[in-house]
């Protein structure tokens, strides 16, 4: 099992170049285009808009920053936690027009440069609230499916009891 380090200083040249990449690619799905009244948005909500295909361009594009941010080192918590926010901005981007919206507002791109950076930045703390962040949104997703599941079948056997 590989475990994550650090960035070395002997690595300097090459990690400025990834971190410059990931940079421009964040902000050019994110934040390149400007709207009236201070407010931004990128090419990710206009790409989504193209039925099916755009999100699934827009997740791909993403995960180019995750998978840089894994060559970098960071650790399997706030990968986790990357992708669970690519996953966010897909699926809820997904939602035609209304999904494009939030897919604007959500900025899933900034957000994952900004846990890399907390993770350089103080990578103890990080990685804990990013395994509480991930474990939350585990049992989250645990209890929706328990109950996407248990309500039919109550309604079934309800129904049963009825006739």
């Amino acid at each position: 099992m590989k475990t994550a380090t650090l960035i070395s200083a002997a690595d300097a040249p090459q990690t400025t170049e990834r971190i410059r990449r990931m940079r421009s690619l964040a902000w050019l799905l994110d934040n390149s285009i400007p709207l009236p009244g201070g407010w931004r948005i990128g090419l990710d909500p206009i790409i989504g808009l193209v039925p099916g295909l755009g999100d699934a361009i827009g997740a791909l594009l993403s995960a180019f920053i995750i998978s840089e941010a894994r060559s970098l080192g960071a650790p399997r918590s706030i990968l986790l936690r990357m992708i669970g926010n690519v996953a966010i901005d897909t699926v809820l981007g997904a939602i035609p027009f209304a999904g494009d919206i939030f897919d604007a507002a959500f900025k899933a791109n900034s957000r994952n440069l900004a846990l890399l950076a907390r993770y350089q930045l103080d990578p103890i703390r990080s990685r804990r609230s990013s395994r509480f962040v991930v474990l939350g949104f585990s049992l989250l997703l645990a209890v929706l499916v328990a109950f996407v599941i248990a309500v039919p079948v109550l309604v079934i056997i309800a129904l049963s009891k009825l006739f």
